[in-house]
């Protein structure tokens, strides 16, 4: 092939060609480059008519959670090639119709493949993620494997460094298959953007996935792959994992570290997967201390590992009221309050009682102008038309703002700081909605209100994931169950400031107890 980037095939001849690999396991050179200026597309295009959905024995594999395919794959029951390959036809089969994975570099994954299946037939040190199928989020780089941001600007971008996160996936193990969709530089929590369109729920194909880690939560719920990566500043992990029935994990600040040098607590790098070990399974390959990253944490990665099962008994959950008077939708909340009764029938005690988020409405949205400022001012200054406005409306924000406000909100920070301290010293955890409204029609760029209460700026609607962020603390957002529209919903666990470890123990103990990740959409 000439170039992973180019890797856009038709449906019909990717079909063809992927049945010859599992006979001779490559697949030949074909690729099409992609004009900057092309519609909005997906890794396969066609003229031809969907074809009707059929039962391929392959799906068994792809629905395997990645602890048992990572257990199959070590005893040898069965290869990362056929692993591969199954997850690469299931991706020929249903990504059309969801669009989640946006590049795909088959010949590579299964060149790749096959060279773990040499290397654990030679008896090779196998690493915790073994011949995983892994799709990583378009928002980081991959060297050799295009890049796009979400922005026209960099259609055509091949990185020829690998991100740090995607050196440590590699590392352990994985195999990269492709890129999940993401909104234009992350902004926002509907996945759509001027390269590759929108992608859509799974459950509802005219509603959103969320965003901006929503083409990777859409991959997971259609078991196109076991793991993904993502990222998180205002819910980004979280919104979709909620939207499609996954589990999105915001670790503390410095668990997963970054190349970035940044100081700042609010924005992170988390896994992805159907299931809570899942989850942490992959946290113990990404997470872990990096010297350039000055908030790194240096704890052993390997202790997520361990079995999760713990003793609830006695354990102080604080339930949420109203986050200070926010709007949510009441299917959010009746869908959530149910669940409470799971808690007690853990052995919790459960209360109302949450934190103080007075003033978070103000400190939160200038330290997040900031970041946007930082990375994207000067390249928005000198190509405007090529930034949509939310990304500019963040620009002009950040120069708006007063040096003095920027140092109320870092007081704000502070304060937040000392009020998690004290709040965690009379309950365990924290548990509240993770959005406040279900998923929208894909033509909605965001709420404009709630249950009748405005919402000026493009972030005002996710209010119940970005004051948890100000918090500083590991969160996880796990299936709650459905609306009556047959929509999934999703609880907010929040611990204590790098309690990582004990989010992880009672979000598999509340899944264990309700199952509500268990029900996959029909595609």
């Amino acid at each position: 092939m000439t170039s992973d980037h180019a890797d856009v095939i038709s449906r019909r001849a990717f079909g063809q060609l992927l049945g010859a690999a599992a006979l001779a396991g490559a697949l030949p050179e074909i690729a099409r480059a992609i004009p900057i200026d092309s519609p909005p597309m997906h890794p396969f295009q066609s003229s031809d008519a969907a074809p009707a959905a059929r039962i391929d024995s392959s799906d068994e594999l792809c629905a395997l959670t990645a602890v048992d395919l990572a257990d199959r794959i070590r005893r040898k029951q069965c290869s990362a090639h056929e692993v591969m390959t199954a997850h690469l036809s299931r991706i020929e089969r249903v990504n059309p119709k969801v669009n989640a994975i946006v590049t795909l570099v088959p010949e590579r994954a299964l060149a790749e493949a096959r060279k773990a299946d040499a290397h654990q037939a030679r008896g090779g040190t196998l690493g915790p993620l073994h011949g995983l199928p892994v799709a990583h989020k378009d928002l980081v780089n991959t060297a050799g494997i295009r890049t796009t941001f979400g922005s026209p600007m960099y259609a055509n971008h091949v990185p020829t460094v690998d991100a740090l996160i995607v050196q440590r996936i590699r590392a352990a193990g994985a195999i990269t298959l492709g890129k999940t969709n993401t909104p234009e530089f992350g902004a926002c929590s509907n996945t759509f953007n001027p390269v590759f369109g929108a992608t859509r729920n799974a459950y509802d194909r005219s509603r959103t996935v969320g965003g901006s880690s929503g083409g990777a939560a859409c991959a997971l719920t259609c078991n196109l792959i076991p793991i993904a990566d993502g990222s998180d500043t205002g819910g980004s992990l979280r919104n979709p994992g909620a939207w499609n029935n996954v589990v999105g994990f915001r670790p503390s600040p410095g668990r997963v570290p970054d190349d970035d040098g940044s100081w700042s607590p609010l924005s992170t790098a988390g896994p992805m997967a159907r299931t809570v070990a899942d989850v942490a399974l992959f946290l113990s390959a990404i997470a872990g201390h990096y010297a350039p990253d000055p908030i790194a944490l240096t704890d052993d990665p390997t202790l997520f590992r361990a079995p999760l099962a713990r003793d609830m008994q006695g354990t102080r959950i604080a339930w949420f009221t109203d986050l200070g008077g926010i709007p949510f939708e009441s299917e959010i909340t009746r869908v959530v309050n149910a669940n409470r009764q799971a808690f007690v029938d853990l052995g919790c005690t459960v209360e109302e009682a949450e934190p103080d988020f007075t003033g978070v409405d103000e400190a939160f949205p200038i330290l997040r102008h900031l970041s946007y400022h930082s990375n994207y001012a000067k390249l928005a200054s000198a190509n405007p038309t090529m930034f949509k406005d939310t990304v500019k409306w963040e620009i002009a924000e950040a120069e708006r703002v007063t040096s003095a406000e920027v140092a109320r909100a870092l007081a704000r920070q502070s304060r937040m700081m000392r009020d998690v301290t004290a709040f965690f010293a009379k309950h365990d955890f924290f548990v509240l909605p993770v959005t406040q409204v279900e998923p929208f029609p894909l033509s909605t760029e965001y709420p404009t209100s709630i249950t009748g209460v405005t919402m000026p700026t493009y972030i005002d609607w996710m209010r119940s994931c970005w004051y948890v962020t100000f918090m500083a603390c590991p969160c996880i957002s796990v299936p709650a169950g459905f609306s009556r529209s047959g929509l999934p919903v999703g609880l907010q666990i929040v611990g204590r400031p790098r309690g990582d470890w004990s989010v992880l123990q009672i979000a598999h103990a509340f899944e264990q107890a309700t199952k509500h990740g268990l029900r996959r959409p029909t595609v």
